[in-house]
């Protein structure tokens, strides 16, 4: 096949699965187990880690399947959603899936969608077909293991159709309350679905009434639960701008002097909850993973769009800090970067606590620029710069993301910074406008 026919036929692939948007949020796991069971139940013969929580979530799946490869495994990745490119969403060890692999793997699932539908059964939604076909390439590549990230939730997750080595829960925020729940306790009881049995759990999050909710959970199901922040222990050594070092006290092993090029003690909290995974896989699976790997796997981890730092000169660092959690994260790690003056550039959701996160972000710049996301949840989408004129900074509003941050660099001196954040939908957009006008300096 020419290239222009490959890319005619995989654009007209990923716009029949962007159709199926249309079939929006729709929980239960119905639909996606009569899929999976028509193209032969690819998932029944992967080995899982499954990977859920408000934050974090990502960072701690790549950094376990980045030590796993560095053990010499092959690693199946399934993330969502993407920044750049669909087929990020389906990685393994470290390429992203062809082209060709997602035409087939389309073509091969769309007549079993067909039927359902001809057959009474409710259409499956574009996250669903996703997943399919993740755990379908993943199966038919025979990856040694597959980190499955959670979308949205855990129990009514169309990745909830696993059964996992494995079940982690990063941590619980609030966060997508109108499918979750009202208060951290009901989002738990959601989130603690992904526990099953014949599994081991790890949790990093350190709210008591969590903790209750995912202990009670674990021993429903019979399995044992790790605490990280208690079984587990690390202690920032130092952080730079570029790099951190930590040790870590786990759960059979002490590591001194771990790098991390993930910034931020959040981070630190993900790799503690990696290594610990880890150590369970070791233990509980006799997987072996050598020291080794776990040192070359959290130096050598990338994770685009987390507090990634563009640029030096100018000085443009990105963060998807998307809720309160993410942009309390932010406000912490902001002081490690050397600065005079930093200009903020936002745009998030309307159903986000946006309130709450301009008062943790918006005192710590000088100049604030307002954008809307490419979601139609973006709503009133400059309200945010009236929740950002109240503390007395400059604010300026400019709709389309990509012309937002070029404006925002031409308000930048030599030593100032630049900080773009918010909802993955609108740093997308940024990231390419910020690469392409770097280029140009």
């Amino acid at each position: 096949m020419s290239e222009n026919n490959l890319d005619r036929e995989y654009q007209e692939n990923l716009q029949y699965l962007a159709n199926l948007t249309t079939f929006g949020i729709n929980f239960g796991l119905g639909r996606i187990q009569e899929l999976l069971r028509r193209i032969g139940n690819p998932e029944s013969t992967l080995r899982v880690v499954h990977i859920g929580g408000t934050n974090g979530k990502g960072s701690t799946t790549v950094m376990i399947a980045r030590i796993l490869r560095e053990a010499g495994y092959k690693v199946g990745v399934f993330t969502s959603p993407h920044m750049h490119n669909y087929r990020e969403r389906m990685v393994i060890n470290g390429l992203m899936i062809s082209k060709e692999d997602v035409i087939q793997m389309i073509s091969r699932v769309r007549p079993h969608l067909e039927d359902m539908v001809a057959e009474g059964f409710e259409h499956p939604t574009e996250f669903e077909v996703s997943t399919a076909l993740a755990l379908l390439y993943f199966a038919e590549k025979n990856v040694d293991y597959a980190m499955i990230e959670v979308g949205l939730g855990g129990a009514i997750d169309s990745t909830n159709v696993v059964s996992p080595l494995v079940s982690v829960i990063t941590n619980v925020g609030m966060d997508h309350m109108d499918y979750l729940g009202s208060d951290v306790v009901a989002i738990a009881k959601v989130k603690a679905g992904i526990i099953k049995p014949n599994s081991v759990v790890v949790t990093a999050s350190e709210d008591p009434a969590v903790l209750q909710v995912l202990r009670d959970q674990a021993k429903a199901m019979g399995v044992p639960i790790w605490l990280v922040g208690e079984d587990v222990r690390w202690e920032s050594k130092w952080s730079g701008e570029l790099e951190q070092e930590f040790d870590l006290i786990g759960l059979h092993s002490i590591y001194s002097k771990l790098r991390l090029r993930l910034m931020g003690s959040h981070q630190l909290r993900n790799a503690a909850t990696a290594v610990t995974v880890c150590e369970v896989l070791q233990s509980e699976y006799l997987v072996n993973i050598p020291r080794e790997a776990v040192y070359a796997g959290l130096r050598e981890v990338e994770w685009i769009g987390r507090l990634e730092l563009l640029s030096l000169t100018p000085k443009v660092l990105l963060d998807g800090a998307h809720n309160v959690d993410g942009a309390r994260a932010l406000a912490q790690a902001l002081p490690i970067y050397a600065r005079n003056r930093l200009i903020l550039c936002l745009g998030m959701l309307a159903d986000k606590e946006r309130e709450k996160v301009v008062k943790m972000l918006v005192p710590m710049a000088d100049e604030i620029i307002v954008t809307r996301p490419n979601s139609p949840r973006a709503g009133d989408w400059k309200a945010l710069g009236s929740l950002a004129e109240q503390f007395g900074r400059p604010v300026t509003c400019i709709e389309d993301p990509k012309e937002a941050v070029v404006f925002a660099l031409g308000r930048l001196e030599e030593k100032d910074m630049l900080c773009v954040t918010g909802s993955i939908y609108m740093l997308a957009d940024a990231r390419q406008a910020l690469i392409d006008h770097l280029k140009q300096i």
